[in-house]
């Protein structure tokens, strides 16, 4: 691979959510500030909502490591749950001891005793659900029933809601409206913008053991953030297969042309056409050419409005 030809000690790029990429800017800090207020808070449910591939996965897991040397944790990445699934699920995750075919009934009150269990010996649960919006209704309400235990300061149960942004409009259903009353804390990440693009690619580079100055030069910057609309995973897509290209050509600088070829070649971004103007000419360069672009209009109305007055 490219490794040794850009001094890198791993790849900088891999679309998977390795917590020790986590970047500290660019509202993810923010986000898990927003998840460790409310969780030390001891309210029940949390939202956290964001397009595919905003980093909603590693900032879970991020949060996961921060609260595992206090809190007792759980993670069911699975959405497509009925009600007696996810309480299967949730026991599973937490120990908790059952017999075959067990009803909900019953794992209810097995999973209600070890929460109780776990209250008595100090210790906060927090159970984390990945793709939420995909969720049947019927098994969403299962689990707010699963949050009513309480005690007078806080909850025995604590949810984190991860989820697309249609998971805003699952919880304006009617039916489970009590959940949507709960959520007390919510957080939309967002795509970066074309600064915090260029924050997360240093960044990701100086984590992986690149030292020098600049690998990617300002107009590849300029057309990543706009083939890539400042998703994450598509940036590390891009990134990857550009300087894939640039190790194939013998090149150390990541240019315009090798990100427009990692574009091509990735479907999320076919499509995605910008003039080729803003890419061609340096800033200083458009701006002589939108002012001589100013000057041509002005002497053309000039010469039409002139034989008016002579006349």
């Amino acid at each position: 691979m490219y490794l040794s030809h850009f001094t890198l000690k791993e790849l900088p790029f891999s679309i998977t959510p390795d917590t020790s990429y986590f970047m500290n800017r660019a509202g993810y800090q923010d986000a898990l500030n927003v998840l460790l207020v409310a969780l030390r808070s001891g309210e029940g449910f949390v939202k956290v909502t964001g397009e595919v591939g905003v980093g909603k996965t590693i900032l879970c897991r991020k949060l996961l490591r921060m609260l595992k040397t206090d809190c007792v944790t759980a993670y069911i990445h699975n959405p497509y749950l009925q009600p007696d699934t996810l309480l299967y699920a949730v026991a599973d995750s937490l120990a908790v001891k059952y017999e075959d075919n067990a009803s909900q009934h019953v794992l209810h009150k097995a999973i209600t005793k070890k929460l109780v269990s776990f209250h008595r010996q100090g210790k906060k649960v927090v159970l984390c659900m990945d793709e939420v919006q995909a969720m049947p209704v019927k098994t969403l309400e299962t689990l707010r029933l699963l949050t009513n235990l309480e005690t007078e300061k806080r909850k025995l149960l604590q949810v984190v809601l991860f989820g697309q942004p249609e998971l805003d409009e699952v919880l304006e259903q009617a039916a489970i409206r009590q959940l949507k009353q709960r959520i007390t804390y919510s957080y939309r990440l967002l795509p970066l913008n074309k600064l915090a693009l260029t924050s997360y690619i240093r960044h990701r580079l100086t984590i992986a053991g690149f030292t020098k100055k600049e690998l990617f030069s300002v107009q590849a910057l300029d057309y990543l953030h706009h083939a890539s609309g400042g998703i994450p995973r598509l940036i590390n897509i891009l990134c990857h297969k550009a300087m894939l290209v640039a190790y194939g050509e013998g090149e150390m600088l990541i240019k315009l042309k090798h990100i427009r070829l990692a574009a091509k070649d990735t479907i999320e971004t076919q499509g995605i056409h910008r003039p080729m103007f803003d890419f061609w000419f340096p800033s200083f360069g458009r701006w002589i050419f939108g002012s001589l672009g100013i000057i041509f209009v002005a002497v053309s109305i000039h010469f039409v409005q002139l034989p008016v007055i002579l006349s």
